[in-house]
Formats: C-alpha cells, sequence, structure tokens
C-alpha cells in the first residue's frame, strides 16, 4: 500500500481564496472524500481541485468535535458529524442494539451459542489473516471446531485470535484498564514472538519503536515514543470508559475511536492490529451493541486491507480527522450486519429444503431414529448432537446411538467435532445438497 498523497495547506489557501464566493459554490452536503479522492474527482464548476478542497474543508471546520484525545505532538483529534455519519450511526443503533427484526436463531438459547462459535471462529480466522497469518480457511476452521492442537506459528495465531474473542465475551461488563489490554495482547501473541519477554507488556523506554511501513519499506506511521505509553493507554482508557471530561460522543464513535488509538499509540512489539479490533468488540458490547458478538469485522477489512490502511493514513494526514477512519469503519459495519442477515437467510432456506427432501421420501436407507435427527438438523442447522443426547431421546442403548451418528457422519450429513473429551456431531455446511444425493 502506497501512502496516499499529502492534502494541500488548506490556510495558504485560505489566504489567497476569494473566501465568500468560495463558500457559496461548495455543497457542504458533499461526500466525506479525502483530498487523495477529491484530487481525482471532477470539481464543481469554476473551481480548481485547490480550491474545492478549501471549501470542503471550510464547510467541515464547522462541524468539527474535539476527542479527549491527542496525538503524539499533543494536538487533539477530532471528528465530524456529516450527513453520511449520522445515517450509519443511526442506522447501526438500530440493527445493534435493538431485538426487534433481529432473526430468531441469535436470540433463540438453543442456538445462538452455535451462531456466536461461528462468528468468533471467523473473526479469529481473517483477524489473523489481515496480519499476515498463511493458512487456508477450512484448516483452520477445522483446526477450531476440532479441538486440535495448532501445528505452525499461523495456526497458534489463529487460537490465539479466538481465546481473545472468548475472552472479550467475558469481560464484556468490565471497565478498560491497562492491565486488561496487556491481558489481550498477551492471549493473541502467546507462542508467536520472536521475544516471548515481549508478550503481555508495553514498549519500554530504551526499546527500538516498531513502525508501521509498506512493502517498499517506507514508513507509514512512527508512532509516540515509549515514554508517553503509560500516559496515553490511561487516558485511553478513561475515555473508552467515559470518564473522560468531553461533549456526548456517540457509542459506535467511541468504540470506532478506542479501535483507532490503541492502532495509533502502537504499544506492543507485535499484535497492535488484532488487538485494536479485539478492543473495538470490547468496546460494542460494553456499550450494550450485543448483536455485534456475532458479526466480523476482518473478514470484510481482509477483502479490502488496502482501503483500511488509507483510512488510518488519511486521518494523520488531514491534521488528526477521525472522520474518514469512521466512516471506513461504518461501512465495514454495515456489511457485517448485512451478511449476517444474508447468512440467517440462507440458512432458514436451507432448513426448509432439507425439510421438503425428507417429507418427498428422498432419505435413502434411513432408520426412523436418523430421519428424526434429520428433521430437526433441517429446522436447527447449528445444533449439536453426542450419543447420550441421541440415546435418551431415542430410548435406545448407547452403541445403537453411536452407530446411527457414524453412519449419518460416514454419509456426509454430520460432522464429528471434539468437545472436551467427548465427540459431538453437528449439521455438514451443505447438508441440503447432500441429502439431495443420497
Amino acid at each position: 500500500m502506497r501512502r496516499p498523497q499529502d492534502p494541500p495547506p488548506w490556510r495558504k489557501l485560505w489566504l489567497e481564496a476569494d473566501s465568500l464566493w468560495l463558500l457559496s459554490a461548495v455543497d457542504s452536503a458533499e461526500r466525506y472524500l479525502p483530498w487523495d479522492e477529491v484530487r481525482r474527482r471532477t470539481p464543481p464548476a469554476g473551481l480548481t481541485h485547490e480550491q474545492w478542497w478549501l471549501g470542503l474543508k471550510m464547510a467541515r471546520l464547522g462541524m468539527r468535535r474535539d476527542l479527549p484525545l491527542v496525538d503524539a505532538g499533543g494536538l487533539s483529534f477530532t471528528y465530524a458529524l456529516p450527513d453520511e455519519v449520522l445515517r450509519g450511526v443511526e442506522a447501526l443503533n438500530r440493527d445493534l442494539s435493538g431485538r426487534i427484526g433481529i432473526p430468531e436463531p441469535v436470540t433463540d438459547p438453543l442456538t445462538r451459542d452455535r451462531y456466536l462459535v461461528s462468528s468468533l471462529i471467523e473473526e479469529a480466522i481473517t483477524s489473523s489473516q489481515l496480519e499476515g497469518a498463511a493458512t487456508t480457511y477450512l484448516v483452520a476452521k477445522d483446526m477450531l471446531r476440532s479441538g486440535r492442537k495448532p501445528r505452525t506459528v499461523d495456526e497458534t495465531m489463529i487460537r490465539n485470535n479466538y481465546v481473545a474473542m472468548r475472552r472479550i465475551g467475558e469481560l464484556r461488563d468490565e471497565p478498560l484498564t491497562p492491565a486488561l489490554i496487556c491481558e489481550i495482547q498477551r492471549i493473541v501473541t502467546e507462542g508467536t514472538l520472536r521475544n516471548p519477554a515481549a508478550a503481555g507488556r508495553f514498549q519500554l523506554p530504551g526499546e527500538e519503536r516498531v513502525v508501521v511501513a509498506d512493502t517498499y519499506g517506507e514508513v507509514l506511521h512512527t508512532p509516540p515514543p515509549a515514554e508517553q505509553l503509560p500516559e496515553r493507554v490511561r487516558r485511553l482508557c478513561d475515555f473508552a470508559n467515559g470518564v473522560s471530561q468531553a461533549a456526548y460522543i456517540p457509542p459506535v464513535i467511541r468504540a470506532i475511536a478506542v479501535h483507532f488509538m490503541l492502532a495509533y499509540d502502537h504499544p506492543f512489539e507485535d499484535g497492535n492490529g488484532r488487538t485494536a479490533r479485539a478492543l473495538f468488540y470490547w468496546s460494542m458490547l460494553n456499550q450494550d451493541y450485543w448483536l455485534t458478538e456475532f458479526i466480523s469485522i476482518s473478514r470484510i477489512l481482509k477483502n479490502a486491507p488496502a482501503r483500511y490502511g488509507r483510512s488510518f493514513l488519511h486521518v494523520e494526514q488531514d491534521e488528526n480527522d477521525l472522520t474518514y477512519f469512521v466512516l471506513c469503519q461504518l461501512g465495514v459495519l454495515r456489511r457485517a450486519v448485512d451478511d449476517l442477515h444474508a447468512y440467517l437467510g440462507r440458512k432458514a432456506e436451507q432448513a426448509r429444503e432439507v425439510r421438503a427432501s425428507l417429507a418427498r421420501g428422498r432419505t435413502g436407507a434411513f432408520n426412523g431414529r436418523q430421519i428424526a435427527l434429520l428433521t430437526h438438523a433441517g429446522s436447527h442447522p447449528v445444533a449439536e448432537y453426542t450419543v447420550a443426547g441421541h440415546a435418551a431421546s431415542h430410548q435406545v442403548v448407547l452403541q445403537t446411538a453411536r452407530t446411527d451418528l457414524r453412519d449419518l457422519e460416514q454419509r456426509g450429513l454430520l460432522t464429528k467435532v471434539r468437545r472436551g473429551r467427548a465427540d459431538a456431531w453437528i449439521p455438514a455446511d451443505d447438508l441440503t445438497s447432500r441429502l439431495r444425493n443420497q
């Protein structure tokens, strides 16, 4: 990823501009684009790109709101609330914190845990892949579902991320502290660092600070000196916990700012990105956006990593204007919510097809107990079945129940997973198509 072009100095442009005419020529409702995109578009009639940029800056300055967070030089980060931000925040307030209109599978206690595990697996894998973990999705998913030990450093990264996300769910009601941040970083980096002593602690004065660079070696971001980290992290925790002296901040924007600032401060030798995204989940859950637990932001980010990286750089390039990162993350959250609904819709359709297939008699040589299980799986695509449970449901001995389940596994209709010291079986992801071929 190359560094975007820096914007022209608007204060110099202001001194040279016919300001009254300029302000009347620019629509303040235009999209909140960074200079690097403005310069590639056609400006309004009669304006140069520089004049257009100045007009946009003047309109944005009137919307600017300070955050109780500062850069390495002590200058405040700011954000604005243009229409596109307000629309995004309103939609997410409705979709991530309410109960009305939320699909039943994630509210039903009988199925929600299975969907939750699927989401945590998705986030653990893709967040690690964003940081360079090189393993296939299917191999990583099988590792987490089966409970087998990681075989490589990349698999360890993914396992660690999964453990960290589970821990975030447990800590949702706890205040953010420097110790909690260090705990999460220790979890995501355990067994993966060249310097194991760097796990669970901030970089220290005298250590070479870890910078962010592109693939060509150009430094994109130099984090604040290590001497500043204790105070900066304390300030971040106060902000995250809502105890900073500041005007009202929409909760979603607070969570996005926590994500940004941990990445900006880059306090650790490694694991900063994964820790920052984990803390975003903590902040959303802590502020009662409960459905966040069922979505994966890293899967969306992995599909456009350069856009994610540029949104950080646009903030620094335009006088700490966090609005660019806010807009990027609002878009990511919107797509993640839409994907969740689409996924649940597909599962519901698959369930209907399974029930229809069984009703038409396309059941092969299944016995009555197996037909009952498959019918249940059609309505509960995230259910789990055990030998003891199947035996109790049909009043048969354990060996008969085990034979039923293993037979369905051999037919490819169930997948075996490890749960502690016991085996369990879950419906195959493509149960519908497999059932048609029986």
